[in-house]
């Protein structure tokens, strides 16, 4: 009798420490799988913040379209990566950086998401970028455009394929600054505003061009008449004018009559519905971000006839922008075979390039930036548009519009 509950003890110590082990060889196999893996199979998650909502909402819906459409071309319409479903999970921002925290944390911590993309607000990205570093996780920031995203708020999960405030500070200045050339500033009061005139200041002083005035308005504001009078009595030969929304100031710009005085305007060419409102600067040179006529290459042929037969409407400012974010996802899957290691995807991205609406772009290996493309334009009326049209007088290249390393 003593014997055979010896052997069922035995019997009963070897299947626990049998279940022991089995727990253990679980528990880190489940570890492991946090780290990334090239493995075929699984899915791959990617978390997108943008301005569902809110005085940005054009720009984040235009962010959405361009990198659902993004995924599907860079995939082939497969919608996967070395054998990996790609799940695409959206979060609204609101235009506010408390906001864009939480629903970060969110994606992070209860999506698990493999990659953060956004936001449409500077003030939003700026705010989450910490916890792309803290989770160590690749953020693809578009379109939002501070410098520091790059500079001095940088950190190594950071990569940009929107262009930066230098960037487009580059761009305007050729237009309109030389030697002995007087230009007032006009922008909103946070740091899209604040970065855009710092980096446009720069870049016309550099040309010879003089300051004189730096005013920047609420950005939540609908009336700016006590604004644009201070422009007004500085007297310049241009007014340059940075902005991002709805409310612009278009209409109290011509109601006050401010080209009638002497004062020529310039400003980078936006989104469809800003320009409806911009027909009083008909004959207008600036640049632009991109205008669907104006890059010509396959991915943009692509983008333009797909975005037409899904939206009966051509893609706007920040579309391209979205499907580049998600192509350089993609394109450095590929090459990592479908590895979602933060440390392998950065020293593949580092240096980067790969094909998107707006041509080659670069992911620059010192600081994360795209060098990109813009367009040097003149405003038009054409036949049957009920806007402005941005028209080309050149291309800048990516080496003309390279900004300085800032980080």
């Amino acid at each position: 009798m003593k014997k055979h509950w010896l052997m069922v003890l035995l019997l009963m110590m070897t299947m626990l420490m049998v279940a022991c082990n089995s727990d253990k060889s679980k528990d880190r196999s489940s570890g492991d799988d946090t780290k990334g893996s090239s493995e075929e199979g699984g899915t791959i998650k990617i978390g997108v913040l943008a301005s569902l909502t809110g005085a940005l909402e054009s720009y984040g819906k235009q962010t959405q379209r361009g990198f659902d459409l993004g995924i599907d071309y860079a995939t082939g319409g497969t919608m996967e990566v070395n054998g990996k479903k790609i799940e695409i999970v959206y979060e609204d921002t609101e235009t506010k950086p408390e906001v864009a925290v939480q629903k970060a944390t969110k994606l992070l911590e209860d999506d698990k998401v493999d990659f953060l993309v956004g936001s449409s607000s500077s003030g939003d990205t700026l705010a989450v970028l910490p916890l792309a570093e803290e989770y160590q996780k690749i953020m693809v920031v578009e379109p939002a455009v501070a410098d520091s995203i790059t500079g001095t708020d940088f950190n190594k999960y950071i990569f940009r394929t929107g262009r930066n405030s230098s960037q487009d500070a580059y761009a305007a200045a050729a237009a309109i600054a030389g030697k002995g050339v007087k230009i007032a500033t006009f922008a909103p009061d946070y740091s899209f505003g604040w970065d855009g005139v710092k980096a446009f200041k720069t870049a016309a002083e550099k040309l010879g061009a003089e300051i004189v005035l730096e005013e920047y308005a609420d950005p939540a504001a609908t009336d700016f008449t006590s604004n644009l009078q201070k422009v007004i009595d500085a007297k310049p030969d241009y007014l340059f004018v940075v902005w991002a929304g709805a409310n612009s100031p278009w209409n109290q710009i011509a109601d006050l009559k401010i080209q009638e005085k002497g004062i020529k305007i310039s400003t980078g060419a936006p989104d469809i519905i800003a320009l409806k409102f911009m027909n009083p600067l008909i004959g207008m040179e600036g640049f632009s971000v991109y205008y669907h006529t104006l890059p010509q290459n396959d991915v943009n042929k692509w983008l333009v006839e797909e975005h037409k037969k899904r939206f009966n409407e051509v893609p706007d400012l920040f579309t391209p922008g979205g499907m580049s974010a998600a192509i350089s996802i993609v394109d450095a899957l590929k090459k990592s075979n479908g590895d979602t290691d933060a440390d392998k995807l950065i020293g593949i991205m580092e240096g980067m390039t790969f094909e998107t609406p707006k041509g080659k772009m670069t992911f620059r290996k010192e600081d994360h930036q795209a060098l990109q493309s813009m367009y040097s334009i003149r405003l038009e009326k054409q036949e049957g548009v009920d806007y402005p049209v941005p028209v080309l007088i050149r291309e800048l290249s990516p080496d003309e519009t390279a900004p300085p390393v800032m980080k």
